[in-house]
């Protein structure tokens, strides 16, 4: 089997999205949008479709606290109201959210379902819609339920970042600099060189991330080893993500990441892993872009409580991805409470 995703770019995935259509044949189109992408991308996207099959239209609210099993289950009814079948096509146009969700609602529904994703965010375009993974959040905690499964193609627009405000574009722009550091040098060497993050700069970036991330991928599909690397930053962000969205102060996946960075690249040097002076490069970048999240110390038991809950886990340690030096990770590596709350308390004393 292929473990890396079809990604095709602009005109060309318009060209190849009609070419399966053609040659598939489903009896039903559904596109799933959100509130936003119904507004901004569906009207492009839907113009372009050349089909004459039924097509029906799924919305859904954007939102981190949207990606439960309560809006699939939701989906599902939708789907069986409308008498979809097995043969129809499921269209994701969204970003993170929902190509997870729609990928999971259509996995399981009648036992799967071919599904296509438009990711419309920076965030989607570079990591969500890239490699696979499915998933939803099992109350706080993050994509606690979801599954591995390949769409039939993904479609990489640039233009739709034009749509995005400031900040969801820097959340995306995270997992561009994670895997700078995590594979490539000379790529987080390109990265911080780039000064306005616009349309135009970022094209030849999700280009190079899609590479990397594909690479990875095509080593180790269902995440036993290698894959793991691409949750840099994630073992702190995740854990971060779910204590706000519990406490109803949800903030977006590329501020968790972010500080998830800066911290576990801490973590490195305590661990004997990065030298300081990398550790330092990489603090003074990332704050230039992205502002501190406001903790306070008392918040670190329930932080700790979600990192228990890691899917990298074993045995009741927690594993993390550090760096050995800018451009190359290293996994599976056990850290202590003790040193998660110092590393913690550290990037709160900034």
């Amino acid at each position: 089997m292929n473990f890396i995703n079809p990604i095709y770019y602009k005109k060309e995935a318009i060209k190849k999205i009609n070419n399966f259509i053609l040659e598939y044949n489903p009896s039903q189109l559904i596109f799933l949008v959100d509130s936003n992408t119904q507004q901004f991308c569906f009207p492009k996207v839907v113009s372009d479709i050349k089909s004459e099959c039924r097509i029906e239209v799924l919305e859904i609210e954007p939102g981190e606290e949207n990606k439960n099993l309560y809006t699939c289950i939701n989906l599902w009814e939708a789907l069986t109201e409308l008498k979809i079948d097995r043969k129809s096509l499921l269209i994701n146009i969204g970003g993170g959210v929902l190509t997870d969700m729609g990928a999971f609602v259509a996995n399981c529904y009648k036992r799967g379902i071919k599904f296509i994703n438009i990711p419309t965010t920076l965030l989607a375009m570079v990591d969500a819609s890239i490699g696979g993974k499915t998933g939803v959040d099992l109350g706080s905690h993050k994509n606690q339920i979801g599954n591995f499964v390949l769409p039939e193609m993904v479609m990489i627009d640039s233009d739709f970042i034009r749509t995005l405000p400031q900040a969801q574009i820097l959340s995306g722009f995270a997992e561009i600099i994670k895997h700078g550091l995590i594979a490539d040098r000379e790529y987080w060497n390109k990265i911080i060189q780039i000064q306005d993050l616009n349309a135009e700069n970022l094209e030849s970036l999700i280009s190079a991330s899609i590479d990397i991330k594909k690479k990875v991928v095509a080593e180790d599909f269902t995440e036993t080893g290698l894959r793991k690397i691409l949750n840099f930053g994630h073992t702190i962000g995740h854990a971060v993500e779910s204590f706000f969205l519990e406490n109803k102060k949800p903030i977006l996946h590329g501020q968790g990441v972010a500080m998830g960075m800066i911290v576990e690249s801490y973590i490195s040097v305590e661990k004997g892993f990065l030298a300081y002076s990398d550790y330092q490069l990489i603090k003074q970048y990332i704050n230039s872009l992205y502002s501190k999240i406001s903790l306070m110390k008392d918040y670190f038991k329930e932080i700790f409580m979600y990192m228990q809950n890691d899917k990298k886990n074993v045995n009741n340690e927690i594993k993390f991805v550090l760096l050995k030096s800018i451009g190359e990770a290293v996994y599976d590596i056990s850290v202590n409470h003790e040193l998660i709350e110092k590393a913690i308390n550290v990037y709160i004393d900034m």
